[in-house]
């Protein structure tokens, strides 16, 4: 009877030590950060990225050389993350979806191809680089942001500009450039598409802008 006492002691104690362990082993789980998986990355590469070659045509080295600073953003959008909006004033980001790099950053390269493209200017220059010029471009992005207000959700982006003269240091022109974009599905995918017609479109007007300017 003792022997058999002492076998049901013994295990009852195993069945207890076995709970605490598993109670322990699932605390440790659920405390332990799942794997993070990485976000999606996009990018700004409209049509006008494409390389395109100095003007070299008669009469170039007599138009004016376009220095370009460069590209800055206002509070929010200095970031990689991707914006959208649901209520007025209420900024919000996607979770898993961000820029390769911030807007601002990747819009250079942009601004240096359309400009080209409209062959008013002998050089077109993206500091820093050490070239002296005639004229010099500063810009402002004001807005970039997805806006779920309604459907189908729109791109909104805005472009400050100001052109200077290099040499005497005045502005000669500045202006506010915008467009809108709806976006083909209610995702960032869909918002990245649009986001590249916006930019593409503000971008046309901006070299056609400085091209009558700089006239």
């Amino acid at each position: 009877m003792t022997t058999m006492l002492l076998r049901i002691a013994n295990f009852l104690a195993l069945r207890l030590a076995l709970g605490a362990a598993l109670l322990t082993l699932t605390a440790c789980s659920a405390l332990r950060p799942a794997a993070s998986q990485p976000p999606d990355l996009y990018s700004l590469d409209s049509q006008l990225s494409q390389s395109v070659p100095p003007n070299q045509g008669v009469g170039a080295q007599s138009l004016p050389t376009l220095i370009i600073n460069p590209p800055q953003a206002v509070s929010g959008i200095d970031s990689q993350r991707l914006m959208y909006v649901r209520e007025d004033h209420k900024l919000e980001y996607f979770a898993h979806s961000e820029w390769v790099d911030p807007p601002a950053r990747m819009l250079g390269p942009l601004l240096v191809a359309a400009i080209e493209k409209v062959g008013a200017f002998g050089t077109v220059v993206l500091t820093p680089a050490s070239v002296s010029g005639d004229l010099r471009l500063d810009t402002q992005i004001i807005r970039l942001q997805q806006s779920f207000q309604n459907r189908p959700s729109r791109v909104q982006f805005t472009l400050r500009a100001y052109l200077t003269d290099e040499k005497t240091r005045e502005v000669l022109a500045w202006r506010e450039f915008s467009a809108e974009s709806t976006a083909c599905s209610d995702n960032a995918q869909g918002g990245v598409d649009a986001a590249n017609k916006a930019v593409q479109d503000v971008l046309a007007q901006l070299a056609q802008f400085l091209a009558t300017t700089s006239r």
